[in-house]
């Protein structure tokens, strides 16, 4: 990550006393301590075949754990940095983004609820939906019963590339079947912290496919985990333009993928956004729409 980019801490909310946080705060920070087990001494962390085995051994060893109803896993120390960074995959938790872009997520929550900025909140790229879930949360919290939380995921995995993105050459996301989470999988994630409700709403399919057509009139947060530079392309040119002024765009990959990062900036240019983006944590960033 350049060393140019301001820094936002967003681990000022974790390390508030509880005695200073209001019965709202005191839900948030459960729900994120939750949501990414942190502290659960949850150790185990799926196991992600070789490259060389994808093709031969690996579908013969499925096929034989399928049969028995087994799974594999390795056994990682829970390390709290870690988990705050978001640089670890918790075996159970909902999400592995980490408390640091969680607390980003609520203060851009907390902004556009107290400055009464409209529109709805989305996350396009959700995996088992941890940050979605904390988005109907945080609403519930503050009291917000207006605005809707949008899920937006392929609830398949990602893409193959597009030959159209150059950025996109050989990547590989799309052979990890750990990303590929069923849609009912995540509701049943968020029926389970009692958040399954109207005021969620649920796109499946490729970006390229339903963010265009979307029924959504207004975002006030914007938050995209496309992973690729496709993805990231397709989430900006259909939502961006209808983020309202004061809302907040969170891009979680821009320093760990450099195609996403690409394509951030690309976008940024071609639109003439020049608003200030502000590091996160190690990849994700955000900014605060002006114009």
């Amino acid at each position: 990550m350049p060393s140019p980019l301001p820094y936002y801490d967003p681990l000022a909310l974790v390390r508030e006393p509880a005695a200073q946080l209001s019965p709202a705060g005191l839900y948030m920070d459960l729900m994120k301590r939750c949501l990414t087990r942190y502290g659960f001494d949850d150790d185990l962390t799926p196991v992600e075949p070789f490259p060389g085995w994808r093709r031969r051994l690996w579908p013969v060893i499925q096929r034989a754990l399928d049969h028995q109803d087994w799974v594999v896993h390795r056994r990682l120390p829970f390390q709290p940095e870690y988990r705050e960074d978001g640089r670890d995959w918790p075996y159970r938790a909902e999400t592995m983004i980490g408390l640091r872009r969680l607390n980003n997520l609520q203060h851009c929550i907390e902004r556009v609820v107290a400055e009464e900025v409209p529109g709805d909140l989305i996350e396009c790229g959700v995996w088992r939906g941890g940050a979605a879930i904390f988005m109907r949360a945080a609403l519930a919290a503050l009291g917000d019963a207006d605005r809707r939380v949008w899920v937006a995921d392929s609830f398949q995995g990602l893409p193959k590339p597009n030959a159209k993105h150059e950025a996109d050459r050989g990547d590989q996301h799309w052979t990890r079947e750990t990303l590929a989470v069923p849609l009912e999988e995540v509701k049943r994630n968020f029926a389970r912290y009692n958040l399954l409700d109207q005021q969620v709403r649920f796109l499946q399919g490729w970006f390229s496919e339903t963010l265009p057509t979307a029924p959504i009139e207004q975002l006030a947060v914007l938050r995209a985990d496309g992973d690729m530079y496709g993805s990231t392309i397709d989430i900006l040119s259909s939502l961006y333009p209808k983020l309202s002024v004061g809302g907040f765009c969170i891009i979680d990959d821009y320093g760990a993928v450099p195609a996403c990062r690409a394509a951030t900036e690309d976008y940024r240019s071609e639109h003439g956004i020049t608003e200030t983006i502000e590091r996160i944590d190690w990849t994700g960033v955000f900014w605060q729409r002006q114009a």
